[in-house]
């Protein structure tokens, strides 16, 4: 795996950068907290995803980017003969292949899943292996024996074997599983075998049982039809008897209704000379009616007209009123549209006044803000310098002069006494320097005077602004609404015309007096009217009820013939309650006794039919127990075969692994005697895979910081350069993120030195580092720092003599190209 390029966009502090990678030793250098691993978190980001940034997604935007800022990645790589370029955002991914314009995948799903297939490793092993910071360094110390030994079969390969070995553990686990739970709900075979026997014993039982009670039944059901003609005959006997005395007991009841009939009408008939008497002089104080309903429907109409005229002349009122009130408005607004300009004028002058004003404001505000925040700066680096010289001078006394140096692990020797004036004289120089900042802070403490009088006037321009914009709104106000109330004006004179107009066409001449007095006439003579009516209705039914008197008696004599013949009917027919009552016990006996022998033969039958159902459910259990037999035997064949797979991988594991520590010593031991010059020569893993340092052959008890960390770097790189060997496709590729900062000055060189040997097996070695003295040693640098002003970081391609590249370089190529994919 090669890098070519990297682009980052409101990524962490990177809020634009652009770096482009080479062959050889590459050292990225700056200060702390500049941005330098976060270009190695980018690359892991690009090719991982989410899952390889620090903290949270929400976390990566840049802090000064707006909310809907695009983040954005892009990673150009060369990995197993083909050039990449991936582009991830927050929530997007696209992968495109050998310069191709349409990505090969464009979801992060997708993407993430073709890189890791192509990578042909997690991102944890890769980090382990081709990514190493100095705070992973001593991982592998930190595992016990069996976490050694499985982090390096992960790393290089082997830890297949173990998914392979589990899959077969797994699976004779569910084997053993299988055949307990076969075990368990196997039926017993004696019990079987039992219960075969009971069910040929039952079922011929319910045989004889079911032959039994089929005979009983037929029996009963002969008796039955012996009886059944004479019920037959006894009941149709019965039937006519009780319908002659319904169609009897029908016919006197019509009877009874046809006297009632009668009994009525000639009621009503009595009635009907009494009403023609009482018409007649109803009839005569009716007279004036008539004409009493006509005059009152007219002064009704001239009632409802007289309601009108009132209507009329109360809207006339209003409209009076409406159209004085709206003249008095039109003449105190028509003043307004010269006020609006006036006040329009006065309002864009105070604009420009507070305009300026905020201006000047903002420029002398931020100066002041500027100059508090660069002295706080400066005096919290004070403090920290101050206390870091401080507790060096301390551990520098309690060394003495025969102790060791607390910065180089150097002897002191003669130079105690002039490295402690030089801790000294810095102390000094740092409080002095610390007492200016705490004075100058304390000077810009509160807001300077003529900040506070432009701030001042700033306010009050502001007040009179409001002031003159809530008087335009009212003035505007006003010329709207002039219009309105000239409009308003206009459609209530047009109306009160046409309201005198109306009023002169409503007629006169309403009299209340003679108006109520014909309202009460109407009232005393209303009854009268209904009574006539009602009297005329009855008259008038004269002759209905005539025709209607001479059809009940017709009715009478026919009823009275009709019930002389059922009479002679019902006496005519032969039945007996007594015979019927003896003929009906005789048939509901026989067939009962039928119902008993029917329920009989049914019961029978079901017993008949469970006893062979239960031994069908016998013979099916015989079934599922000899073929549970067969499934057990084939799965202990199959529990066998997975034991020995278990034994097998776990055996090629550890044989592998045995293999391999001394193929990784003789690699770590060659890096090791670069980096030491020679005074270590050969360190080994033992078989805790524990990294033990040999001097002349004898491994060393106790080794300081400084070699630990060495020894653990070579060990690193002794892995990363097994698995470029050994794997199907180069990984050229080696970073390392500040690697130096327990080494002394020679050692760092080495360690220089020893990553330029590499070249012939990771053609691209890439350093992360706060330490300039390294650059003498490297191809090429990336230098890193972080603007305070913009709090972004800036990247800049430097020559090894420290100077910028300039915008014609590499770098500057490369932000053009991405911009102008963009």
């Amino acid at each position: 795996m090669r890098l070519h390029a990297l682009r980052l966009q409101n990524f962490r502090q990177h809020a634009d950068s652009a770096i482009e990678f080479d062959t050889g030793l590459t050292g990225i250098i700056g200060p702390n907290g500049s941005g330098k691993s976060t270009i190695l978190e980018a690359v892991a980001y690009a090719l991982y995803g989410v899952a390889a940034a620090r903290n949270t997604k929400e976390t990566i935007r840049f802090a000064r980017a707006g909310a809907r800022a695009s983040v954005r990645v892009e990673l150009d790589f060369d990995l197993a003969g083909h050039r990449y370029r991936v582009v991830r955002g927050l929530t997007s991914a696209e992968l495109y292949l050998d310069g191709s314009d349409a990505p090969i995948a464009n979801s992060i799903r997708g993407v993430d899943e073709f890189l890791r297939r192509r990578l042909g490793m997690s991102r944890e092993e890769f980090f382990n292996t081709y990514f190493t910071g100095q705070k992973e360094l001593s991982a592998m110390a930190a595992m016990n024996a069996p976490e050694r030994a499985r982090f390096l079969s992960q790393v290089l390969g082997y830890e297949k074997l173990r998914a392979a070995e589990d899959l077969a553990k797994e699976r004779r686990r569910d084997i053993v599983n299988t055949m307990n739970g076969l075990r368990t709900g196997m039926p017993d075979p004696e019990a079987v075998a039992r219960l075969l026997e009971d069910t040929d014993r039952r079922l011929t039982l319910s045989a004889a049982a079911l032959a039994a009670a089929e005979q009983r039944r037929e029996e009963c059901a002969a008796r039955l039809s012996e009886i059944a003609p004479r019920w037959e005959r006894a009941q149709l006997e019965r039937d006519r008897f009780q319908e002659i005395v319904s169609e009897l007991r029908v016919a006197e009841s019509e009877a009874a209704g046809v006297a009632r009939d009668r009994a009525r009408l000639e009621r009503e008939l009595g009635d009907v000379g009494v009403a023609r008497a009482e018409l007649a002089g109803v009839l005569e104080a009716l007279q004036p009616y008539p004409r009493i309903v006509s005059e009152l429907q007219s002064l009704d109409v001239l009632y409802r007209e007289e309601g009108r005229r009132q209507t009329l002349l109360r809207s006339d009122r209003e409209l009076r009123e409406d159209i004085a009130r709206l003249r008095d408005r039109r003449a105190r607004l028509e003043t307004a549209p010269a006020l609006e300009e006036e006040v329009t004028l006065e309002l864009e002058t105070k604009r420009r006044e507070l305009e300026e004003l905020q201006g000047v404001l903002e420029a002398r505000r931020t100066e002041w803000v500027r100059d508090r925040q660069e002295a706080e700066t400066k005096r919290q680096a004070l403090r920290a310098q101050y206390q870091e010289l401080k507790e060096n001078r301390e551990r520098l006394v309690q060394a003495g002069e025969e102790g060791m140096c607390p910065t180089c692990n150097r002897p002191l020797g003669g130079h105690y006494r002039g490295v402690l004036d030089l801790l000294d004289e810095q102390v000094e120089t740092v409080r002095v320097d610390g007492a200016y900042y705490k004075s100058r802070l304390e000077q810009l403490e509160e807001m300077p005077e003529d900040v506070k009088q432009l701030d001042e006037r700033r306010r009050t321009t502001f007040q009179e602004v409001g002031t003159l914009e809530r008087r335009l709104a009212k003035v505007q106000l006003a010329v709207g609404e002039l219009s309105q109330v000239a409009r308003d004006l206009a459609v209530r004179e047009q109306r009160h015309a046409q309201l005198l107009a109306e009023l002169e066409s409503v007629p006169a001449g309403y009299d209340p007096a003679r108006h109520e007095f014909l309202r009460q006439e109407l009232e005393r003579l209303t009854p009268l009217d209904q009574r006539a009516a009602r009297l005329g209705a009855q008259i008038e039914r004269e002759p209905a009820l005539a025709r209607e008197f001479a059809g009940v008696r017709e009715r009478a004599a026919a009823l009275e013939a009709r019930r002389t013949g059922l009479r002679q009917a019902r006496d005519a027919v032969a039945f007996s309650e007594e015979a019927f009552a003896a003929v009906r016990d005789a048939h509901d006996r026989a067939a009962a006794e039928v119902r008993v022998a029917e329920l009989a033969a049914v019961a029978a039958r079901g017993e008949a039919d469970v006893a062979r159902q239960a031994r069908d459910a016998a013979e099916q259990s015989q079934r599922d127990v000899e073929r549970l037999q067969a499934e057990l035997e084939d799965l202990k064949v199959e529990k066998r075969l997975n034991e020995e797979l278990v034994r097998a991988y776990s055996d090629i594991r550890s044989d592998l692994n045995q293999a391999l520590r001394p193929e990784i010593s003789a690699l770590a031991s060659e890096f090791l005697t670069d980096l030491t010059d020679a005074r270590y020569s050969e360190m080994e893993l033992d078989e805790q895979y524990r990294i033990i340092v040999l001097e002349d052959g004898v491994p060393k008890p106790v080794i300081s910081g400084g070699e630990e960390d060495i020894a653990n770097l070579v060990f690193r790189l002794a892995i990363s350069q097994l698995i470029a060997e050994r794997a199907g496709q180069a990984f050229s590729l080696l970073i390392l993120d500040e690697v130096f900062g327990s080494l002394d000055e020679s050692r760092r060189q080495n360690v220089v030195d020893l990553l330029r040997k590499l070249g012939d097996r990771f053609e691209q070695v890439i350093v992360i580092t706060h330490i300039e003295s390294v650059r003498d040693g490297l191809d090429r640098v990336i230098a890193v720092r972080y603007d305070e002003e913009s709090g972004a970081s800036r990247v800049e391609h430097v020559d090894i003599t420290g100077a910028p590249a300039g915008a014609s370089g590499s770098a500057a190529r490369w932000t053009e190209q991405a911009g102008a994919a963009d």
